[in-house]
């Protein structure tokens, strides 16, 4: 029997240590996973049970006898380390060159044009902290009416404006005339709409960010999957992440909880096809910020949601828990992502229990396992590990 719906629930930045090329990243020693199980906050009996201890390579606790799920390592090829490339490389696209980042800001070739697109200034252009730039240029870009440009480790181009200054859908066209210049060479991941609201010295910033992404430069599993007349469903990140492609429902989130919730209501529903879930706080609001505790506490409330998840799982569906690199909160020389192993359980009553896949080359492998569910050959990056896994 095979699944007639599969849910791969990333788990964003959930690294489980750092990749043997880690010293090219200067991500030596990154463990994400052995970081935040140190801290009183975390409990995830579901994911224990389910094998997350027992994959190759992960000694930060104990493993249990009898492991729910199958279970890897998975090694990404991709020279990134970033969201976009990680979610790429899961859906079946390998990226063999790094996606451009700007440690110094952005060159002239790049702001000259969008200067003259949006007939404003630029303020701050430098690798900023997305509270603290606000903090920092919030009251000159009022004053004035400046857009604040600003980027981080990865590949993005981030536009901070005040939604009294610049309003949202203002906002939202200048990132598309971004969209436009920042190709080829200076194709970064995601141009990022940041806006924010309040008075100095307390500007906040708002849920309405928007990202702007690259489109995959490869077919993808959702493309594919798409194509073939089957359902591709998004939760949280993923229409972004693959700017809109081969997805045919999307489901905005506030944070994880709203997005495991919101997940746990398409269950309801009859579809047969891919239900893509990201859940970024891990990253965005505890791995970036140094905070164990929090990361900690997130992966045991979601743990919570995983059980009631687990519960509610049809004959016939696949859950596939994984991730798209490491941000280790514990790694404190560093706030930005790390390079690492990502963890991947397949659980369901189609998939037999305890299967130790050792350690994959490849994130692609679970886009060509997922194709492979669905009886369909070829068409991503990756090998398929379905007949390892599969009951007869």
């Amino acid at each position: 029997m095979k699944a007639k719906r599969v849910f791969i629930i990333v788990l964003d930045s959930y690294g489980i240590g750092a990749e043997p090329d880690a010293d090219k990243f200067g991500d030596v020693g990154a463990n994400t996973l052995a970081s935040i199980v140190k801290s009183e906050k975390y409990s995830t009996p579901n994911m224990r049970n389910l094998g997350l201890f027992n994959i190759e390579g992960v000694t930060c606790a104990p493993g249990v006898e009898k492991p729910l799920a199958s279970y890897a390592r998975m090694q990404e090829t991709s020279m990134g380390k970033d969201t976009t490339i990680g979610h790429w490389e899961i859906a079946g696209v390998i990226s063999p060159n790094p996606l451009p980042t700007y440690p110094d800001g952005f060159p002239e070739e790049v702001l000259a044009p969008f200067r003259e697109a949006t007939k404003r200034g630029v303020l701050c252009n430098k690798p900023y902290s997305g509270t603290e730039v606000i903090k920092d240029y919030g009251r000159e870009h009022v004053k004035t009416g400046d857009l604040i440009v600003y980027t981080s480790a990865d590949s993005v181009f981030q536009i901070a404006a005040h939604e009294d200054v610049v309003p949202l859908e203002t906002l939202y066209e200048y990132c598309r005339q971004a969209r436009k210049i920042l190709t080829g060479k200076h194709g970064v991941g995601r141009v990022i709409a940041r806006p924010f609201v309040g008075e100095y010295p307390n500007y906040q910033r708002t849920p309405h960010r928007h990202d702007f992404s690259l489109e995959p430069p490869g077919t993808t599993m959702l493309d594919v999957l798409k194509e073939k007349g089957l359902d591709t469903i998004g939760v949280g990140k993923i229409y972004d992440i693959f700017a809109g492609r081969g997805i045919q429902k999307t489901t905005t989130i506030e944070n994880n909880t709203d997005g495991m919730n919101k997940t746990l209501n398409i269950m309801d529903e009859d579809f047969t096809g891919l239900c893509f879930v990201n859940l970024v706080d891990f990253d965005m609001v505890y791995g970036h910020r140094n905070n164990v505790d929090g990361y900690a506490n997130a992966a045991t409330e979601f743990d919570a949601q995983l059980g009631e998840f687990m519960g509610k799982m049809r004959d016939e569906d696949v859950l596939i828990i994984t991730a798209d690199h490491g941000c280790d909160p514990g790694f404190t020389c560093s706030t930005d992502h790390s390079r690492e192993y990502v963890p991947m359980l397949i659980y369901g009553k189609p998939v037999k229990s305890g299967v130790d896949l050792k350690t994959r080359p490849t994130f692609a492998d679970i886009a060509a396992t997922v194709l492979d569910i669905f009886d369909i050959e070829g068409g991503t990056a990756g090998t398929s590990f379905l007949s390892e896994i599969l009951k007869s």
